[in-house]
């Protein structure tokens, strides 16, 4: 009596009339082909999750960070919006950030909301057209969905502000935004740079890189900062200003 745990094999009719079986590649080929459907199917999943178009549903909350592109300007004040956002992306596990068009992009999801972290590659003055796919979407409403964060020369080193909206305060990456977004009344977190001494132009001053205290001091602030900004995705930009402007 067969095993009732096995199948029961056919017949010999049935074997004889199922068609030759096409012979076998060699296991290495077999191997190899194996492994790049396993990769074709990663890229793919990872493309699904997180390239639909940045306007979709999908994506709730957008996160700004302003700077200038190039090694040269990585350590100056103006950068300090992308040294927040660099944070932000390591300890959110965000991944790298990849290149789409002129922005640098990271995704993925903050407590359940979708989030992209971008960084315009234009110059400061230009950030409002890199960002403009992003900022498009008819179901995107820059007062709750949009923050946007920069440095401030108006603020002491070491102080930060929340705000959700209001003048640019003669920022020119804040003004650019704006003009593509048509208001200025989207939050945004200024971070305290310093003002220039009186011979020092604020144009020279932002482009300059800080002191080494100062720089400290900055980032110190960063492990908070990235609370803050978690808090912003999750509740908005009332209790973040509650909670973190000093």
């Amino acid at each position: 009596m067969s095993s009732p745990w096995l199948p029961r094999r056919p017949s010999r009719g049935l074997w004889a009339a199922r068609p030759r079986r096409a012979p076998r590649e060699p296991r290495r080929k077999r191997a190899r082909a194996r492994k790049r459907g396993r990769k074709r199917a990663a890229r793919n999943s990872a493309t699904d999750d997180l390239s639909p178009s940045p306007t979709s549903s999908l994506f709730v909350k957008i996160v700004a960070g302003l700077g200038n592109p190039g090694p040269e300007y990585d350590a100056t004040r103006h950068n300090a919006g992308w040294w927040v956002l660099d944070r932000v992306c390591r300890d959110w596990g965000f991944g790298p950030f990849r290149r789409e068009s002129a922005l640098l992009m990271a995704e993925g999801q903050r407590e359940g909301t979708a989030v992209i972290l971008a960084k315009p590659t234009a110059y400061m003055n230009r950030s409002g057209p890199a960002l403009r796919p992003l900022l498009s979407g008819e179901e995107l409403n820059p007062s709750a969905d949009l923050l946007v964060i920069v440095d401030d020369a108006a603020l002491d080193v070491g102080r930060v502000r929340f705000r959700p909206g209001g003048s640019d305060g003669g920022h020119n990456g804040l003004r650019s935004v704006a003009s593509v977004v048509g208001s200025d009344e989207f939050p945004r977190l200024r971070i305290g740079v310093g003002c220039p001494p009186p011979d020092q132009g604020m144009a020279d001053w932002v482009l300059s890189e800080m002191p080494s205290e100062d720089e400290e001091r900055i980032a110190g602030l960063l492990p908070e900062l990235c609370e803050a900004v978690g808090l912003w995705v999750s509740d908005g930009i009332a209790p973040v200003m509650n909670r973190y402007n000093r």
